[in-house]
């Protein structure tokens, strides 16, 4: 069964940085993608990046240069690093694979940006 738990999500201040990270089981990040997405309340859930079965990258364009997604084989861990946040990154941030034709989902870690 394929489970991703999310962590790392926090209070952090405009310009501030945090490293979020996604552990999964049940499926070898090589082969498979695995997604970011965060979501405000209220609005509908954003994408925000991937790291690809063959590490290939790719970033929404809100977050590009700002965020940077990476993965620990050997952990089975993507992690993602996000610098620079302004107010606009708060959400609630879930990790996402599809595999076996299903959807899979962590349960989300949530990222506050404020003074």
């Amino acid at each position: 069964q394929v489970q991703l738990v999310e962590s790392g999500g926090d209070l952090v201040q405009p310009g501030g940085s945090l490293r979020l990270s996604c552990s999964v089981s049940g499926s070898d990040l090589r082969s498979t993608t695995v997604h970011w997405y965060r979501q405000v309340p209220g609005e509908q859930r954003e994408w925000v990046c991937n790291i690809g079965a063959n590490g290939t990258t790719g970033y929404a364009d809100s977050v590009k240069g700002r965020f940077a997604i990476s993965r620990d084989i050997d952990k089975n861990t993507v992690h993602l690093q996000m610098n620079n946040l302004n107010p606009g990154d708060a959400a609630a941030y879930y990790c996402n694979l599809y595999r076996w034709g299903s959807d899979f989902w962590g349960q989300g870690t949530q990222v506050t940006v404020s003074s």
